[in-house]
């Protein structure tokens, strides 16, 4: 543990402490103390970070390991995790799912899959955070009902990533509310948790132990909706309206690919000051029938992408030349000093549009930007001309500057009829993939390396959908769930959507180590003996209350345990508890059961639920974050969880 704790960290560690000694005194067992004690500490780890949370779980899940060597000088008779148990986490249901399902949702981007339905998002939601956040929300959150939450935030992982990139709203803006919509859409449906899917077996199980009028019913796929509908609407709101206040504010790391920063470069180096602006031809331009070489030869901008008659995209190697006719309705996108552009809306009568609209998915920041290319001496377009070679048409190389000999000669200054001299630096607007072939051609040195390495495989997209199809089908039919998204991942790599290199890096390892270290943890806590203890002691003080109090407290207990242990094992262990107790004062135990199986939902408050894993990585977030916005949260979850229970059963 490091040593350089600050003062509040210091203070915790005191306060906590001193609950440790307190619940050790107190409790039942040896082993029980030594649980409570580990687990008060991993909350104090977490909370306090004083270590990364995956550093975290890794050294308590060794510190349980340690006991079997320490068991003689603890007082156990044995470890509290046997050895041979351990590492059962890395091998589990629930990790090997989230690889694969991590797998499942790169191979789908590297479609452009994801990119299209982020396109889809940005063009009815717009740009704003208001907006993007429901349209991002219920879409989870519907697809959530009838697959695994963890599947549905990995599904949309990219596609959160793309817009984030292209909206430039930060991911953490963004990927908190998708995931905890994910967490809620899975109580709308039966079969949208395990909890809920392991619900009625338990029951059954319940009954072989009651008497005939103490019977429980099974509840059918759709008996939680009306509850589940209202948490989900419930998450939507809370971010669109408290988003600004909880969610954290950290930017996205800068990204040099045709970003504004890029812009910046090209300007305090070549005193480019250009933009990118989106042109369109009306009815009755004057440009109406004219090339793109005219339009240029007239204007000193250069156009780098068209969409023409048919919505005929052209932008890239062998798509967009110079002799492309120009029609009503066409189309631009053109680079220029915003004088330029200007002048040439104003003399064609164009239309300029405030935003990049329909060439936002073409031209992004993930796809297209501006480079430097220097001709080397061995070269063998030196004395040709940009004009000459079709550098546009041939390269995807659209041309907006030479920096030759100390000086820059810019668009509008002839820069496509000069002759290419060894040493020339051209600065370029072209798609990241057509300068990737660049790399590997002995005629251009390459200086921009900073850019997305993309290479997008559209032509893949029907066996990844074909096996992501048979992941969800064989879900749907209760084969088991790792086994399924593994099924659907192996096929990818098989068919080449995915490369098992690129398999391997599409995995958060940080987000594997985490969960799979935590898991010996809530096995420890299971079968010492300390959750059945902690359940016992909490409800015992409950008695004589109102059945709602009763019912409340059972749903907080099930809040607290699926954030230290499995939502599974939580519900396997509160269920029959909940189901006696409800017998006991009268109430009805299905009912009690149920507020179990949904409060296990009830996961936000730290980072221990699969789908808050997933996205705290690439989101940025620290513990911190979901302490703040998960904390209430966590509040809203119980209050309308209730109310809505109560008004419904």
């Amino acid at each position: 543990m490091p040593s350089g704790l600050s003062r509040n960290q210091l203070i915790a560690a005191g306060i906590f402490s001193l609950l440790a000694l307190y619940i050790a005194s107190v409790v039942p067992t040896i082993e029980i103390a030594w649980v409570s004690v580990i687990l008060i500490l991993t909350i104090y780890l977490f909370a306090f970070e004083i270590v990364s949370v995956d550093v975290a779980a890794i050294s308590i899940m060794v510190l349980l390991g340690l006991t079997t060597l320490l068991a003689p000088a603890m007082g156990l008779s044995q470890g509290l995790v046997p050895t041979t148990h351990l590492f059962n986490g890395f091998s589990s249901n629930a990790v090997i799912s989230i690889i694969a399902v991590m797998i499942i949702g790169a191979g789908l981007d590297k479609t452009g899959l994801m990119s299209q339905v982020a396109s889809f998002i940005l063009k009815i939601g717009g740009k704003t955070e208001a907006r993007i956040i429901p349209i991002i929300s219920t879409t989870v959150g519907f697809i959530s009902s009838f697959m695994q939450n963890v599947g549905a935030a990995a599904l949309f992982l990219p596609v959160v990533s793309r817009i984030s990139a292209r909206s430039g709203l930060p991911m953490s803006r963004l990927l908190m509310p998708m995931g905890f919509t994910a967490i809620l859409g899975g109580t709308m449906t039966m079969v949208g948790s395990s909890p809920l899917i392991l619900l009625n077996d338990l029951i059954l199980t319940s009954n072989t132990t009651l008497s005939p009028e103490q019977q429980m019913e099974t509840w059918s796929m759709f008996s939680v909706t009306p509850v589940g509908v209202a948490l989900v609407i419930t998450g939507i709101l809370y971010f669109v309206i408290a988003g600004r206040f909880v969610l954290p504010a950290s930017k996205p790391e800068e990204d040099t690919s045709g970003s504004e920063s890029a812009m910046d470069y090209f300007q305090n180096i070549y005193g480019l000051d250009y933009e990118l602006s989106e042109i369109v031809v009306p009815d009755g331009s004057v440009l109406t029938g004219k090339t793109l070489d005219e339009l240029e030869a007239e204007a000193s901008v250069r156009v780098i992408a068209a969409i023409c008659e048919g919505r005929d995209l052209r932008v890239g190697p062998d798509s967009l030349s110079r002799d492309v006719a120009i029609s009503a309705g066409t189309v631009l996108g053109v680079m220029g000093s915003n004088n330029s552009i200007t002048e040439m809306v104003e003399k064609f009568g164009l239309t300029k549009r405030n935003e990049v609209e329909e060439l936002d998915e073409a031209l992004g920041a993930t796809k297209a930007g501006v480079a430097e290319v220097v001709i080397p001496p061995s070269s063998s377009l030196i004395g040709k001309s940009p004009r000459d070679l079709l550098m546009r048409k041939t390269y995807g190389l659209s041309m907006l500057a030479i920096h030759r000999g100390g000086k820059t000669l810019r668009e509008g200054e002839g820069i496509r009829e000069m002759a290419l001299q060894a040493g020339d630096t051209l600065v370029v607007h072209t798609t990241w993939e057509a300068l990737a072939h660049l790399e590997k051609d002995n005629n251009f040195v390459v200086v921009t390396t900073e850019y997305p390495h993309e290479e997008l495989r559209p032509h893949k997209v029907v066996p990844a959908l074909i096996f992501f199809a048979i992941a969800l089908v064989m879900i749907i039919l209760d084969v088991r769930l790792s086994v399924a998204l593994l099924t659907g991942a192996i096929g990818m790599i098989l068919t080449r959507v995915l490369t098992i290199e690129e398999a391997y890096s599409s995995v958060s390892w940080k987000t594997v180590f985490l969960l799979a270290s935590l898991i010996p943890l809530g096995l420890a806590v299971e079968t010492s003996g300390t959750a059945k203890w902690i359940a016992e002691q909490t409800l015992s003080v409950m008695g004589g209350m109102p059945v709602w109090m009763i019912q409340a407290a059972v749903a907080v207990l099930a809040t607290f345990f699926t954030l230290v242990m499995s939502n599974v094992g939580a519900t396997v262990l509160l269920v029959p508890l909940a189901v006696n107790i409800a017998i006991g004062i009268g109430a009805n135990p299905a009912v009690f059961a149920l507020t179990v199986a949904i409060a296990t939902s009830n996961s936000f408050l730290i980072p221990t639920h699969q789908v808050n894993a997933l996205i705290m990585g690439p989101g940025g977030y620290r513990v911190p974050d979901f302490m703040k916005a998960g904390g209430i949260m966590t509040i809203l979850f119980l209050v309308v969880m209730m109310i809505m229970m109560n008004i419904v059963f």
